[in-house]
């Protein structure tokens, strides 16, 4: 067959590290365009990987046609980016938060289906191998029921990872609209329902900004209920600044599995009967140290082999709107019901 024609838009730090070099590695895709409003960084993957550089999006997608394209932007952009793709007929990977408000969400859905193609969202958390083998061994049923949890995602944040530095999007709200909620707390919200396989049924949540100078949240601890009766803790912050956290600890009923608490032993299974049980699966990507995201593939997967993603718009929807609940909590005092 053909190779996929993929534009990547926003030329950032997650481009550099996951989307740009995971499609160059991938045999079934040809890079066709780079767009950036900072016009020199597309033209610096162009040159590396062919293609067109553009500054405007739009005149991106009617100039060159892609088949797919990868939506990097800043927060508040990947809605209106991700629906003028898919009315142009290309499918879209679009980076967590998939969209700032529930009727973005419902809206980029809505485009998808309209037009025939495949939305994906980029939740990297479910392709890490740690959380890969731990799905299997709570799907193994050796564990039991999850009674309790919690989920925590730490780092120094943005300032040391984006393009941008402390300059970055990342802390102006007008394009991020929300903090370390949008940027990790999303991944914990959508690792937790993949994981037990269930639904956040309700949210109370602190949401602050703790230490950054900036007016988007740098901090928040949340309890969440989930459907089938779990209880747990979701925390996301960044001013982790020592002691970098990824990771899950699930208290079931014959025991304990903690996911990324140790730098070796990505899983380790203490039952109550004694047995103890360690996993070394490979790493959970950390902002030092990248390892390849198996979202990129998953992606040019479902357009070669024309099935659903693995991460769909109504995956992303989901996860999106328990973070917007914690917000919600926060504003209100309330515990929130996600319906």
């Amino acid at each position: 067959m053909s190779k996929i024609r993929v534009a990547v838009v926003g030329c950032g730090s997650i481009s550099k590290y996951r989307h740009i070099p995971e499609y160059a590695g991938n045999k079934n895709v040809e890079l066709v365009a780079f767009v950036d409003p900072v016009i020199e960084r597309a033209e610096h993957f162009a040159s590396v990987h062919g293609g067109q550089a553009f500054s405007d999006f739009e005149t991106m997608l009617a100039e060159i046609k892609p088949d797919a394209v990868s939506v990097c932007t800043p927060n508040a952009l990947h809605a209106s980016m991700s629906i003028a793709a898919a009315n142009a007929g290309a499918h879209v990977l679009v980076e967590k938060p998939m969209a700032v408000t529930d009727a973005e969400a419902e809206a980029m859905i809505e485009a998808a289906k309209q037009n025939n193609v495949h939305l994906m969202v980029g939740h990297n958390q479910r392709f890490m191998p740690p959380h890969v083998k731990a799905k299997q061994v709570l799907k193994s049923g050796v564990l039991g029921k999850v009674l309790t949890f919690r989920t925590s995602f730490g780092h120094p944040g943005p300032d040391a990872w984006s393009v941008d530095g402390a300059e970055s999007w990342f802390f102006r709200k007008p394009e991020a609209i929300m903090g370390a909620m949008g940027d990790l707390g999303v991944h914990k919200s959508d690792l937790i329902r993949w994981l037990l396989d269930d639904e956040v049924s309700e949210v109370a949540g602190f949401v602050g900004t703790l230490d950054k100078d900036t007016d988007v949240d740098d901090n928040s601890s949340c309890l969440l209920r989930m459907k089938n009766g779990a209880i747990g803790t979701l925390v996301a912050s960044w001013t982790y600044y020592k002691g970098e956290d990824n990771s899950t600890i699930l208290w079931c009923e014959n025991g304990v599995m903690k996911i990324g608490t140790h730098p070796d032993d990505q899983v380790i299974i203490e039952l109550r009967n004694g047995t103890i049980e360690k996993h070394k699966v490979g790493a959970i990507s950390t902002n030092d140290k990248q390892e390849t995201s198996g979202v990129i593939d998953a992606f040019v997967d479902s357009i070669v082999t024309n099935t659903p993603p693995a991460v769909t718009g109504e995956d992303g929807r989901a996860s999106l709107k328990v973070i917007l609940c914690a917000f919600e909590s926060q504003a209100t005092g309330k515990f929130v019901s996600v319906n």
